[in-house]
């Protein structure tokens, strides 16, 4: 069983998975969404839950870097409701996501030296990555708890 970690943006939701055992997390793909006109890309998700044998969800949670919350957070706990609706048996954790786009950015650039052009293409991908990475270093490897 695998858990799935989102970074929901306004155009986008970075889409990565942990291996069976919830040591590691692998960059999936990026699902188009258009919140202004309802489109979340929830049937997305829920072929990438049959496919992929998911246990539940991980989303990152943007607060500010005060702790505060602001409009991305209600955001993130509104895709966390509609994954609720579609998926009520599949448990739903949120983690703090402060830095994690700032740290992909850097790694593409710094470590990668990917062009800025590629970057767009990568890096909610990679933010879903490190948000499910930073989840499972914290908790350990799944259980039966999310």
């Amino acid at each position: 069983m695998r858990l799935l970690g989102l970074d929901v943006g306004s155009k986008t939701v970075g889409v990565a998975e942990s291996d069976p055992l919830g040591w590691t997390a692998q960059a999936v793909e990026i699902i188009p969404i258009d919140e202004d006109n309802g489109v979340f890309g929830i049937d997305r998700v829920a072929e990438l839950v049959k496919a992929r044998q998911v246990a539940g969800f991980v989303i990152g949670l943007p607060k500010n870097m005060n702790n505060t919350e602001g409009p991305r957070v209600d955001a993130s706990h509104h895709y966390g409701d509609l994954l609720q609706k579609r998926f009520p048996d599949l448990p739903i954790d949120y983690q703090d996501e402060r830095l994690t786009t700032v740290e992909a950015h850097r790694m593409l650039v710094e470590e990668a030296d990917i062009s800025r052009r590629k970057q767009k293409k990568v890096i909610d991908e990679l933010a879903a990555s490190l948000i499910l990475q930073n989840y499972l270093d914290r908790h350990g490897k799944l259980t039966k708890e999310l």
